[in-house]
């Protein structure tokens, strides 16, 4: 067969290549503080039903979800992950604590990012405090470290005394006083995230409390996010993009209480990708959501069907990131990529501190 007459290849569905999940965002609209009250951010409601968009500010979520209706909240903690020091030599370091390693029960030992990665080796010590060092154990295959805490004292209260809020890198400032709260949701209970689930943070004691008034079912899961979340795909084909792994529970209880609600005929309304991804874990095939506790990895992405999952809300994501992705495949690529083009055109505020989108 000639070249002229060999079949051409098929071309890749518009959604299939990661280059598809690019877009065009001005520096200008990465917030850089967060919007005073929280429920004040604007929100971008996406209606899957005939592609409309309207515009609306946070604290409408009250009047899109009715009662019966379940929100599912990720209710974990970012703590101040973030250690800056000095190397042996007087340098500068800068550790950035991601989870407990595995293998390892002391408390004591972390799995962590660092910096500069070539000058810490397995043996050296970074200074973080009079009383607080951090010593370089072991390289694991990825890339990262194993270290070791040490200090006098209790090592987590060592790690808030001193540690810094862990901002994404897009915040191109140094944490303060105001981000000790304003990262974190108001709903916040159990520490071990580097990164706040941002869709969340919109949320006010205040609003929580009319939801519930209203009729509508708070349920509570876990997800303690890593910071792979920031990190985009690189991969042309999305299906050979690694996914990191993050700890998630879904309890006993709020896996009957969301299967009640869908047995009644009420929706499942999800606050954030973290907590897709908890929920998508927990659910079997036929839609019934199983108690859980480990380790997922689950890449959210077209084609997907949803099995736990019928509403979403979420904050506006980096190109070409597994996160954009999971919400095109929850609102379909083309409404999804149309959405961002016209939160662009309108200025909304991108990433952790910025606008909200709900697609009902």
């Amino acid at each position: 067969m000639t070249a002229s007459s060999e079949p051409a290849a098929s071309a890749a569905p518009v959604g299939a290549r990661t280059a598809d999940y690019d877009y065009d965002l001005p520096e200008s609209h990465i917030a850089q503080r967060p919007v005073e009250p929280r429920d004040a951010s604007r929100m971008l409601v996406v209606d899957r039903r005939d592609g409309s968009l309207s515009h609306r500010t946070f604290r409408d979520v009250l009047g899109l979800i009715p009662a019966g209706d379940a929100i599912v909240l990720n209710t974990t903690k970012v703590f101040r992950a973030r250690l800056l020091g000095h190397r042996e030599s007087g340098g500068p370091a800068e550790i950035l604590l991601l989870r407990p390693a595995e293998g390892h029960a002391d408390g004591v030992h972390f799995e962590a990012m660092i910096h500069p990665g070539g000058k810490l080796r397995p043996g050296r010590t970074v200074t973080i405090a009079d009383d607080f060092k951090v010593e370089i154990v072991d390289t694991t295959p990825k890339r990262t470290r194993i270290v070791k805490l040490i200090t006098s004292g209790d090592v987590m209260r060592a790690v808030e005394q001193h540690g810094h809020v862990p901002l994404p890198p897009y915040i191109e400032r140094a944490d303060d006083a105001v981000d000790v709260n304003r990262y974190q949701t108001v709903y916040a209970d159990e520490a071990g995230s580097v990164a706040a689930p941002t869709a969340g943070l919109h949320f006010t004691d205040g609003l929580l409390a009319e939801l519930d008034a209203k009729g509508v079912e708070r349920v509570n899961v876990l997800l303690h996010v890593g910071a792979g979340t920031f990190r985009p795909v690189s991969d042309d084909d999305p299906a050979q993009h690694v996914m990191h792994d993050e700890w998630c529970e879904v309890s006993a209880d709020a896996a009957t209480r969301l299967n009640a609600v869908r047995a009644r005929g009420n929706k499942v309304w999800v606050v954030g990708t973290t907590g897709v991804r908890t929920l998508e874990t927990a659910t079997d095939a036929e839609g019934v959501v199983r108690p859980f506790q480990g380790n997922t990895n689950i890449f959210l992405r077209p084609p997907y069907a949803f099995r736990g999952v019928d509403h979403l809300i979420t904050n506006f994501h980096l190109p070409k990131s597994t996160l954009i992705m999971l919400v095109a495949a929850f609102a379909g690529y083309d409404r999804t990529m149309a959405a961002y083009r016209t939160a662009v055109a309108e200025r909304y505020r991108f990433y952790s501190y910025g606008d909200a989108m709900a697609i009902i």
